[in-house]
């Protein structure tokens, strides 16, 4: 029988990064959806094997059908600070398997809370698979597996302009703003504020030596509950580095109450949205990822860096989640329960997919 994918917000640029990603590295019918009742298939998915569906996920009834209709549903609709786990505990009850693109810490905890009940269903759910989280946490694993103790985690992200994505992408930015978060730092949870602490970062070209700061990403949670590290740090940034100073600006300068309201956050990230319009000409729309862990090798202080590099971030992001789906359809990759990706997916399986899909990821050892 022919595999058949539900792309919960598949008209996006991550959504249809996704799907191209399944056309080619998959036999299955895929199904996009989103909130227009007259929309259409983006015009790079083949019409053979892909259909557009109007989804409202308020509606449970519809959503639960389209849900009940498919082998596994991909959940691609953010920013996911404002999403509850509605479609996973739909997945859940109809017995599907569940993948999704989720950012956020919020949602991230509200989706590990299921994990007994998707274990005792028997559905297999893979959250935060994408490029930063997802590739990244692979990353972590494949380089704490070079030394006898892993003790710190570093990671840094930097995207081009847009990263080749939609203004949902300024929103998870802005949205990342507004409270401080905890990060594991010496064996404690401590309180960090949002985008401090800047330091700079020799990525690969054409980056080279880029700014990064403090971001609350998923991994900061994750991480720790897979490895005994004492220390788990997560910054980001952006090229050109203007754009790094406003966002420290932002986050410094403007009140609480100004990055909590609504049509703030959403003035600001279609400003922001349309100066990249004019920077994406020269910075593009790339990503890179360094992951280094510190740790000891044969008794002696040692650290794994990796790195990893694609010149369209919604695009790596497509790899990263479409990789886990495939495993997922072809029964390679499946642990009943709600789990991150290094929980997940063994090294040897994550070299393999990106091999497939030509996403080089470089390790040395220092």
């Amino acid at each position: 029988m022919t595999n058949r994918v539900l792309i919960v917000g598949g008209r996006g640029r991550i959504g249809s990064s996704v799907a191209q990603d399944l056309v080619t590295h998959t036999d299955a019918e895929i199904t996009i959806t989103g909130r227009d009742p007259n929309g259409s298939l983006p015009p790079e998915l083949p019409p053979d094997r892909s259909r557009y569906l109007a989804l409202n996920l308020a509606d449970s009834a519809a959503l639960q059908q389209a849900v009940s209709s498919s082998n596994l549903v991909v959940h691609c609709a953010g920013p996911f600070h404002y999403r509850d786990a509605s479609v996973l505990k739909t997945c859940i009850e109809a017995g599907v398997n569940y993948a999704d693109v989720s950012d956020s810490r919020s949602f991230t905890r509200r989706a590990l809370e299921l994990r007994e009940t998707a274990k005792n269903a028997g559905v297999t759910a893979i959250i935060n698979t994408g490029i930063f989280p997802g590739v990244s946490n692979s990353m972590v694993r494949r380089d704490i597996e070079k030394l006898d103790t892993a003790e710190q985690v570093h990671l840094s992200y930097v995207v081009g302009g847009s990263g080749g994505a939609g203004v949902t992408v300024m929103r998870t930015t802005f949205l990342g703003l507004q409270t401080p978060f905890e990060a594991l730092i010496d064996g404690k949870m401590q309180q960090i504020k949002p985008y401090t602490d800047r330091e700079t970062i020799d990525f690969p070209e054409p980056y080279g030596k880029t700014g990064v700061y403090w971001f609350d990403m998923p991994e900061a949670i994750t991480l720790p509950e897979t490895f005994p590290v004492k220390t788990v740090v997560t910054k980001f940034g952006t090229s050109p580095d203007l754009y790094n100073h406003l966002t420290w600006f932002v986050a410094k300068y403007w009140p609480d109450s100004w990055l909590k309201n609504p049509s703030v956050i959403e003035f600001l990230s279609y400003v922001s949205y349309g100066m990249t319009a004019v920077s994406n000409n020269f910075s593009g729309v790339g990503v890179a990822v360094r992951s280094q862990v510190t740790g000891l090798k044969n008794g002696k202080p040692t650290k794994v860096r990796s790195t990893a590099l694609h010149p369209n971030a919604a695009t790596a992001t497509g790899i990263g989640t479409g990789s886990i789906a495939q495993l997922m359809l072809e029964g390679k990759l499946a642990k009943p329960g709600v789990w991150s990706v290094e929980q997940a997916l063994s090294t040897e399986l994550f070299e393999r997919a990106m091999q497939s899909r030509n996403l080089n990821i470089d390790q040395v050892c220092v």
